[in-house]
């Protein structure tokens, strides 16, 4: 993360400044995004309010304990994606993110093939691999977690 950029290596030499001012940012605008992406389809479940919807949604793919799944998609697309943002319990928060959204990719979304523009799988998947990632490396310099001094 911290590695200088290779000169080089590089085909067009004078972006090197740019590169190097801007990398050390570069995880926690992946991180940021990753997370803030999100939270509006949060604010949006909180707003509506209708948890019977997703209950109904969920109990009908089968999968056990619905109304507790319901709230906690509600709860992770606003708080768990706020937090993914901020970098607050971010482990946490990106296992919470990541195991939603592959159980999106999976449970809803394979039958319609790869391409998110068919209803696929393919932005789910992403987002689900991003989080996959951001839950071994952790909040990283420009987090909450790296200033309060705990990663969780």
């Amino acid at each position: 993360m911290d590695t200088p950029i290779d000169r080089q290596r590089l085909i067009v030499k004078g972006m090197s400044g740019i590169y190097e001012r801007f990398a050390p940012y570069s995880y926690a605008f992946m991180r940021f995004v990753t997370g803030a992406i999100l939270v509006p389809h949060g604010v949006g479940k909180l707003m509506s309010g209708d948890i019977a919807r997703y209950t109904t949604n969920i109990g009908g793919k089968g999968l056990p304990a619905a109304e507790l799944l319901s709230y906690l998609v509600f709860f992770t697309e606003s708080f768990g994606a706020l937090f993914l943002a901020i970098g607050l319990f971010t482990r946490v928060a990106a296992a919470m993110v990541g195991i939603q959204m592959l159980v999106i990719a999976f449970v809803w979304q394979w039958q319609y093939g790869y391409f998110w523009t068919n209803r696929g799988y393919e932005f789910a998947l992403m987002w689900g691999l991003l989080c996959v990632a951001i839950f071994f490396r952790g909040g990283g310099r420009y987090s909450v977690d790296h200033y309060i001094g705990k990663e969780f």
